[in-house]
């Protein structure tokens, strides 16, 4: 099924209106960032250091300056400081944005969503800390806290990536000069994805929460009337990664064959091959009974297929009116000879 935005597209939707190499690169340097804060975020809560700072926030421990900090204040006083630095990437990002693009230009209002969720973010992880949701701490709260800061966090990335994809196109940038293909399967497909993201950050606690002594152990906790909530949900993860592999291998199927839009080829053999990655990294966490270095490779590959992920359905679903990528809405091979 295909349909047009109602709004006719302004007259200065011309390819010449293309924000600038430097826009351009800041954007998807932001995204980059905002990857390596997420990360460390996760190490945060693998390590049990969340708690670092107290539960002072802002503040690390009530002062400004750290004095002779832990091992534990250190982490956590890296990934406030880092993430105060995304704050300010993301509103540089906005104001340059408004400043340089036309006024109906997509790439204003996915970087306004992604400031919103910005300072979203920043307010749950003071939630976290400010309500004792750290460290070891087992209750129900903190699942649902951090379910909600997980899926901030994954929405928050896929703006950052639709901003910048939106400022690299050529045209469909405007609003009212795109078409929709198929998007009710791709919103389904990429809300099976993010499910899937939940509720592995939710395996992620429990196993932080709950280590286990052999992998047998783990199994059995994991059907065991005995056991935390947290461990008997454990299979949800794999059984929606699964789900959510079928919709991936749909979009990979569908933009394999290239034909006029090489540059969905190319993203659709990116995204295979870190579909293949993460299965393999997944049962691997899985048999190593979860150490923290594979848990952050696990979840950087997570974060890496899911910006793919959302640019491929993007470039699939919203299309130029009457173009089709290879030809006029991306640079193809043949235009870049």
């Amino acid at each position: 099924m295909t349909t047009r935005a109602a709004i006719p597209v302004p007259a200065t939707a011309s390819a010449t209106s293309r924000p600038s190499a430097g826009l351009r690169g800041f954007a998807w340097g932001v995204v980059a960032y905002n990857v390596l804060v997420i990360v460390w975020g996760a190490a945060v809560r693998a390590t049990g250091s969340g708690a670092g700072c107290g539960d002072h926030w802002p503040l690390c421990n009530g002062n400004v300056v750290l004095h002779h900090p832990g091992v534990a204040t250190l982490i956590e006083f890296a990934h406030r400081a880092s993430s105060g630095v995304a704050l300010l990437a993301v509103i540089a990002l906005t104001f340059w944005i408004f400043r340089t693009t036309p006024r109906y230009h997509a790439a204003r209002f996915w970087s306004m969503a992604s400031l919103l969720l910005t300072l979203n973010e920043a307010l749950l992880g003071a939630l976290l800390v400010l309500l004792g949701l750290v460290a070891h701490n087992q209750s129900g709260a903190r699942a649902v806290y951090f379910g909600l800061h997980f899926t901030n966090t994954m929405l928050l990335l896929a703006t950052l990536a639709l901003t910048a994809h939106f400022l690299s196109r050529r045209l469909g940038f405007m609003r009212g000069s795109t078409e929709f293909r198929a998007p009710l399967l791709a919103s389904v497909g990429l809300l099976a994805t993010l499910a899937t993201g939940v509720m592995g950050s939710l395996a992620a606690l429990g196993d932080t929460l709950y280590p286990a002594r052999d992998l047998w152990a783990a199994i059995a906790e994991d059907f065991s009337s005995h056991s935390s909530w947290l461990l008997r949900i454990r299979w949800i993860h794999p059984a929606l990664a699964f789900v959510a592999g079928a919709f991936l291998l749909w979009l990979i199927i569908r933009n394999l064959p290239g034909g006029n839009a090489p540059g969905n080829r190319s993203l659709a053999l990116v995204l295979l091959g870190l579909l293949a990655l993460q299965y393999t990294l997944g049962f691997t966490d899985v048999a190593l009974l979860a150490p923290v270095w594979l848990q952050l490779a696990h979840l950087f590959v997570a974060d890496l297929l899911w910006i793919t992920l959302v640019v491929l359905a993007v470039r699939t679903s919203i299309v130029p009116i009457g173009c089709t990528f290879g030809t006029c809405g991306f640079r193809s091979k043949k235009t870049a000879e």
